[in-house]
């Protein structure tokens, strides 16, 4: 919004150039760091304040754009990316409980701590003041303060959706979407075909063949003849074997999953043709869009002694879905803290018991996302410390290919308004996303509007961790030296999970993936040039 906010300071400031940058100077002198408060969008940034000789840096509410930083005591080095900051680290050393928290959870991005000991994130929503060789952080953005006004109808989301959407079409270069099939990307898009960029939109879609996981053609094609082209990424496990250490330098900490490769391969793809790309990422999170949600809305509805709308939901739920998913969560989440932890950590059992025993008491997973008491308190619990991982991969991925990727549903309007909506409005007779689907009613395709089913990035992961190629690379690097001898995984027990991944017995394709790409991370990030394919 910097074009709303230039003519605001116009009548106190003449610019010189037609930048962005030069209004965030403006806004800074004008207002301060209350200037932060009127950006509408996404941003790092770095201020130097040359007459009290000190450093600002600050992130956006919710985290879309990186920013990383080092304090040695004396010095502060920050950088939008994790390596540049790696030669200021007296020793390169792995941080311990954000590999048992990747392992056990698979969480990542979900406190200032990075896999790199000494390497600090700059949390979503703050800003860091450096002067006189002392740090200050300052949360300047409280999204539960602000949640408190919700949307009156569904006109008037539709109205903030769409401003929100033009705001992020906003560019001097080509503008695409991506297009998954899914609700919420095809809303972003469903919303642009109605105007006059239909005609230039193109859309970016990762497929995998009728019939496989994760494809979604069916739903994607629905808007054929809607946009001005449609182009599709093919992932293959040829391809993510090829492109491993190009993945690996691009993430730089280890992923829980596949899914981020299919968007890397999207971004690759879309590199050809556009320089920005819309984003779907954000309703999941608001809107209740992955089931388990449904467990923390069953446990909000049985403390209030709601049990009649309890019954109805579950049953409802399950009919849709053919799921117990929610209910199976609402159990989860209705434990003790201290049997949630453990059942995660038992999983697969391949953890060694030293490193378990070391780092279950200090992880802060249960307590911060587990153990919310409210659907409501989910929502905002998930934004302060589950959702980010999400919009740094994307970063991460579009950047790899200098691709910058823009979020219309975190325009901070639409995040307000929405998570004030009550629960019945978002889940309703076992109805997720419901307000989001009720709102699009006539713009969004019908068979995407009544769809139910959650598949997002999802690759056919597992039967791409049977070929012979990654079958391989998985004996090779799960059997040698240098996994055997680490303090996190018993090195015979994964092997055994291989082989019953192999064999068929077991779909393991997620764990395999962790398994390998810490691996790889630690040859690579670590230990700084180590054979990918060690003996």
């Amino acid at each position: 919004n910097y074009i709303e906010l230039r003519r605001e300071l116009e009548t106190d400031f003449e610019f010189k150039t037609q930048t962005d940058t030069e209004v965030l100077l403006a806004a800074f002198e004008a207002w301060g760091t209350g200037a932060l408060d009127r950006l509408n969008g996404m941003f790092a940034l770095a201020l130097y304040d040359h007459i009290e000789n000190s450093v600002l840096i600050a992130r956006d509410r919710f985290g879309i754009k990186p920013l990383y930083y080092h304090f040695n005591g004396e010095t502060l080095t920050f950088a939008s990316d994790i390596p540049p900051l790696l030669s200021q680290v007296a020793r390169i050393e792995p941080d311990d409980q954000s590999i048992y928290d990747f392992l056990v959870f698979n969480r990542t991005n979900h406190t200032e701590n990075t896999f790199f000991k000494g390497i600090k994130r700059l949390l979503h929503g703050h800003y860091l003041r450096y002067m006189n060789q002392r740090l200050e952080t300052v949360r300047w953005y409280d999204l539960a303060a602000k949640a408190e006004t919700p949307f009156r109808n569904g006109e008037e989301f539709i109205s903030l959706f769409d401003d929100a959407i033009q705001l992020q079409l906003r560019s001097d270069v080509p503008v695409g979407a991506c297009l998954s099939g899914g609700l919420d990307s095809s809303a972003i898009v469903s919303m642009i075909a109605r105007g006059q960029e239909a005609k230039s939109l193109q859309t970016f879609s990762a497929v995998y063949g009728t019939g496989e996981t994760g494809d979604e053609s069916g739903f994607i094609d629905l808007f054929r003849g809607r946009v001005g082209a449609m182009h599709f990424a093919r992932p293959t496990s040829e391809t993510l074997l090829a492109d491993l250490p190009g993945f690996v330098d691009a993430v730089v900490e280890p992923l829980p999953g596949t899914s981020e490769y299919a968007e890397f391969k999207v971004m690759e793809l879309a590199k050809k043709h556009v320089t920005v790309l819309l984003n779907g990422q954000g309703a999941d999170e608001l809107l209740a869009g992955y089931l388990y949600f449904a467990g923390y809305y069953y446990k909000e509805l049985a403390k209030s002694g709601r049990v009649p709308t309890l019954v109805t939901e579950m049953a409802a739920d399950y009919r849709r879905h053919r799921s117990l998913e929610g209910i199976m969560a609402f159990v989860f989440f209705s434990l003790p803290s201290y049997l949630k932890e453990r059942l995660r950590r038992s999983g697969l059992g391949v953890l060694n018991s030293d490193f378990a025993a070391g780092h279950s008491a200090s992880s802060e997973i249960t307590r911060k996302l587990f153990d919310s008491p409210n659907l409501h308190q989910s929502f905002l619990d998930h934004f302060e410390y589950k959702f980010e991982h999400h919009l740094l991969w994307a970063d991460k991925t579009g950047m790899a290919f200098s691709l910058e990727t823009r979020f219309p549903f975190l325009d901070h309007r639409l995040v307000e308004k929405l998570l004030a909506l009550p629960s019945e409005q978002i889940i309703k007779n076992g109805e997720n996303k419901y307000f989001l689907r009720e709102a699009m009613a006539g713009i969004l395709p019908e068979a995407i509007r009544g769809r139910h089913d959650k598949v997002g990035y999802e690759t056919p992961e597992n039967k791409w961790f049977r070929t012979e190629p990654f079958a391989k690379l998985f004996r090779e690097t799960f059997n040698s030296k240098v996994f055997r001898d680490r303090p996190y995984l018993n090195a015979d027990k994964v092997n055994s999970k291989l082989e019953a991944h192999l064999s068929g017995s077991q779909s393991l394709g997620n764990e395999l993936w962790k398994w390998l790409h810490l691996e790889l991370w630690f040859r690579r990030f670590i230990e700084r040039g180590a054979s990918w394919r060690a003996e």
